[in-house]
């Protein structure tokens, strides 16, 4: 049995139907009940017998409208703007030893350092296992030993971008960090 533009069939694997609307050699394209244009092998259709034919909006347009489609006027098509995807607030890490920890007496500079770094770390890593993409870390002024194991940290990793927070909120002591993390 041959397969000619306008019959009606259905899928043999597949729970569908619709009318074929073009063939171009053993691939016929149909159009299905629910408007998609879909392509199939002749071998994987079955012509509809059962004279049943669906109701084809776009050549029966007007007598769905009834006897005064003419009047019918198409509404304007007005373009809404999408509303700009708010941007997260960045998630700040304040890095002073005496916000970590109660009492740092008898820790040496390199502990307070590693105490410092591991709070870093962690919280970085809490950052990207959330998608969380701007991190600010508060390192302070100080002699600048925090934020340069902090720059040598975060310049192992690839998707990384490093800049200075804002002067404003934060003056000098904290800098940006960018993660670019691929879509889910």
């Amino acid at each position: 049995m041959s397969l000619k533009v306008g019959d009606f069939v259905f899928a043999v694997d597949d729970d569908l139907k619709g009318e074929i609307i073009k063939i171009d050699k053993d691939t016929c394209f149909l159009l299905s009940e629910d408007g998609f244009e879909v392509a199939y092998s002749s071998a994987e259709l079955v012509k509809d017998t059962s004279g049943s034919e669906r109701l084809d909006f776009s050549r029966n347009f007007n007598t769905f409208l009834g006897e005064n489609s003419k009047d019918f006027k198409r509404k304007k098509k007005v373009n809404i703007p999408l509303k700009k995807r708010k941007e997260q607030p960045p998630m700040e890490v304040d890095l002073h030893i005496h916000k970590l920890i109660k009492n740092q007496k008898g820790l040496s500079n390199f502990d307070m350092l590693n105490i410092q770094m591991d709070t870093a770390k962690r919280q970085f890593d809490f950052a990207v296992s959330k998608r969380i993409s701007r991190v600010i870390f508060i390192h302070g002024v100080g002699a600048g030993v925090l934020k340069s194991e902090l720059q040598y940290f975060f310049q192992k990793y690839d998707n990384i971008q490093i800049s200075d927070a804002d002067y404003k909120k934060y003056g000098v002591g904290a800098m940006e960090i960018y993660i670019t993390q691929k879509a889910m």
